[in-house]
């Protein structure tokens, strides 16, 4: 698969615009499992006294998800979906990151069914996992008017 690894290319498989980008780079993706790596800035949202806040680490596993549906559509020539998050479920935090550093992250799809995905995702740096949590994310079709520009 080919994977534009550049911020624009990003931005083209994401519905999001800067700055509220928390995904940089697509590392892999298959039917079941995608991989992304974010580095922080100190200008990235949700950077609060040099530490990547909870909400963007939610919000980086969910753009993970657009990611993945990004590369899928990407062969038809179709925009990105919206993906609204419906549902988070245990969460868990173990450690924050900290900003200027660089974060993995793994999502799974465990199932779709009626515009709903169902994932797992989980955040690391090297080998420790930061963060992990259930979510379920519903697809709109038609975001023209949901994020312009």
């Amino acid at each position: 698969m080919n994977i534009d690894n550049d911020e624009a290319g990003i931005v083209r498989l994401i519905p999001q615009k800067p700055p509220f980008v928390m995904v940089g780079k697509a590392i892999c993706s298959d039917e079941m499992h995608t991989e992304t790596e974010f580095y922080i800035r100190s200008d990235t949202i949700f950077v609060e006294d040099g530490f990547f806040r909870e909400p963007g680490l939610i919000e980086n596993m969910a753009q993970t998800m657009a990611v993945r549906g990004g590369l899928a559509r990407k062969s038809g020539d179709k925009k990105a979906q919206v993906g609204m998050i419906g549902a988070v479920k245990n969460f868990r935090c173990y450690r924050l990151p900290r900003m200027h550093t660089t974060i993995r992250t793994r999502i799974v799809l465990e199932g779709e069914i009626l515009g709903a995905a169902m994932i797992r995702g989980a955040v690391f740096q090297a080998d420790e996992k930061l963060a992990e949590c259930e979510m379920k994310i519903f697809m709109k079709e038609d975001n023209e008017n949901l994020y312009p520009g």
